[in-house]
């Protein structure tokens, strides 16, 4: 059977990166979360100090960019993606809210995403990966063989979300994690630098009342039909 190369895009919470996972595994794909990646940097910016204000310091994360290394590594129990920056486990810290309300200012650094759409493509040139984030199908691997664009209400977002941070013991507001998706979902769409939008020959997938077992078993029948041919 061909490898290919899988791209989901889609706005924030849409349970991206968990139906990614998923279906990576149960093909043996290897799993890269994009997102991930962003919010690494902005972790990265909140620990060295390059906010001031609620402002990112747009030319100290310049001139430190390239000492931002990320990378992926399966975790020995869950066999899940876990992210590293620096070579330090940070998958729990960078999905806290307030990494959350700075990550979308971070993804519209030109310089920024450069440097990670390199890394991207580095880590998909042999194929057999499954990729996730806002703009793998349209930027990072155009030529993609299976392009999944995926979309849900922005209060089913706000929902899934909140009950991600109350499993990992946060106690958030709603209403905060509803107003957070729908600047995000702004800022991503009108940013000048790839912003959202579906590509021309992308799958839509609403998951909005959908389980997560059906969403996998849609993707996995869309996969079967792409390396069929």
């Amino acid at each position: 059977m061909k490898k290919i190369t899988i791209a989901i895009d889609g706005f924030s919470s849409c349970g991206k990166s968990t139906m990614a996972k998923a279906l990576a595994r149960n093909i043996g794909y290897l799993y890269f979360d994009s997102g991930a990646m962003y919010r690494a940097v902005a972790l990265y910016c909140m620990q060295n100090g390059i906010i001031a204000n609620g402002e990112i310091d747009k030319e100290a994360l310049r001139q430190q960019i390239d000492n931002i290394k990320i990378t992926f590594c399966a975790d020995a129990e869950t066999k899940n993606s876990v992210t590293y920056l620096n070579g330090v486990n940070v998958e729990n810290e960078i999905r806290t809210l307030e990494v959350s309300q700075l990550v979308s200012h971070v993804a519209a650094l030109d310089f920024v995403r450069t440097a990670l759409i390199d890394q991207q493509r580095e880590m998909g040139k042999s194929k057999g990966i499954v990729m996730d984030g806002r703009d793998i199908g349209t930027t990072v691997f155009p030529d993609a063989e299976l392009k999944i664009f995926v979309t849900a209400s922005a209060e089913v977002r706000a929902k899934r979300r909140y009950d991600e941070l109350i499993a990992r013991g946060s106690t958030p507001d709603y209403n905060d994690i509803l107003a957070n998706v729908v600047e995000r979902d702004h800022l991503d769409q009108t940013r000048e630098i790839s912003p959202l939008r579906k590509a021309d020959d992308a799958l839509l997938l609403d998951n909005s009342e959908m389980t997560v077992e059906g969403q996998l078993a849609w993707l996995e029948e869309q996969f079967k039909l792409r390396t069929a041919e």
